[in-house]
């Protein structure tokens, strides 16, 4: 990391300002993160003044809610804010240390995985989901709360699902379809609201079609209404009524909303991957290469993108 003077001193990754009094530190994170599956650095994205400063402000917190009281929670909340930065590595070294403390926490090694994923090492977060999945208890939904809450201020998934949901992505996203479908097929166990479902769907039916399971596909897609209440992934359910045929392919990638990069990942990835196993591997590539030009490097649709790409050639 280059060392900056502004106005103060940066030491550890921390600028100390010493213009102003009582002010507290800002974090200065270092921008290259990982290495894509295609060979490129994935760095920091960068934000707006406004967005940047509300999430530095939350690190702060989280920092001084840390300092105060080391707890699992607390631990669990300073490496979620870093990762809400972008800050994966980080994030995860703030997990793994939290690890070392609470060995027996399955909520730990579930954020660790999903920042595992994040930085495109499917195998670390195979192997603490395993572990997550050993601990956590069973036939139970914990809420687990959210940390951009939505719309409606609801939180929907619980610890359970968040486990075996990216649990089974990291497989998939390994190529291991048949351990994926087995994991996925558990996970609807825990998907008890809408969002949820069609989530877990959608990451399912494009599973089956991997294994060229098209009719238990096409079955799994009869319990999808395409006018049901989405709160958060109506990517997801747009996803899926394409497949239906109850909405056409080119409207897929009409993105909406406040990130129309995260949006092209979701939804591009489904229909690039739909093309791909309806044989048409020209039109796929075409798609796979519109969301690589994206910027949401972290989104698991921008993820799946990039291996089924290095697969193709």
């Amino acid at each position: 990391m280059k060392k900056l003077l502004v106005c103060g001193l940066i030491l550890s990754g921390i600028l100390f300002s010493s213009c102003e009094k009582h002010k507290e530190p800002i974090y200065i994170p270092e921008s290259f993160q990982a290495v894509s599956l295609l060979g490129d650095s994935l760095n920091i994205p960068l934000r707006n003044v406004r967005t940047d400063s509300i999430l530095k402000a939350n690190i702060a917190q989280a920092q001084n809610d840390f300092d105060l009281d080391n707890s699992e929670m607390n631990t669990i909340w300073l490496g979620r804010r870093h990762a809400y930065l972008s800050d994966y590595k980080k994030a995860i070294n703030i997990f793994s240390d939290g690890i070392k403390r609470f060995p027996n926490s399955y909520k730990l090694y579930r954020h660790r995985g999903h920042r595992y994923i994040s930085i495109r090492q499917f195998n670390k977060a195979i192997a603490d989901y395993q572990k997550a999945y050993e601990l956590m208890p069973k036939g139970v939904e914990e809420t687990e709360p959210d940390g951009a809450p939505n719309q409606m201020n609801i939180p929907l998934s619980n610890t359970q699902f968040n486990i075996l949901y990216h649990y089974g992505l990291a497989y998939y996203l390994s190529g291991d379809f048949e351990k994926a479908e087995e994991i996925y097929k558990e996970c609807m166990d825990y998907s008890g609201n809408p969002d949820l479902r069609v989530a877990t769907t959608d990451w399912l039916y494009m599973t089956l079609r991997r294994l060229g399971k098209t009719e238990q596909a096409k079955r799994l897609l009869e319990s999808i209404d395409p006018e049901m209440e989405i709160i958060e992934n109506d990517s997801y359910l747009k996803r899926l009524s394409m497949y239906q045929g109850a909405l056409a392919a080119e409207e897929l990638l009409q993105g909406s909303g406040d990130d129309v990069a995260l949006s092209l990942a979701t939804q591009g990835y489904g229909l690039g991957n739909w093309y791909l196993y309806e044989g048409d591997t020209a039109k796929a590539k075409e798609i796979f290469q519109r969301v690589l030009q994206g910027s949401s490097w972290s989104a698991f649709g921008y993820i799946a993108t990039e291996a089924d790409f290095k697969r193709l050639n």
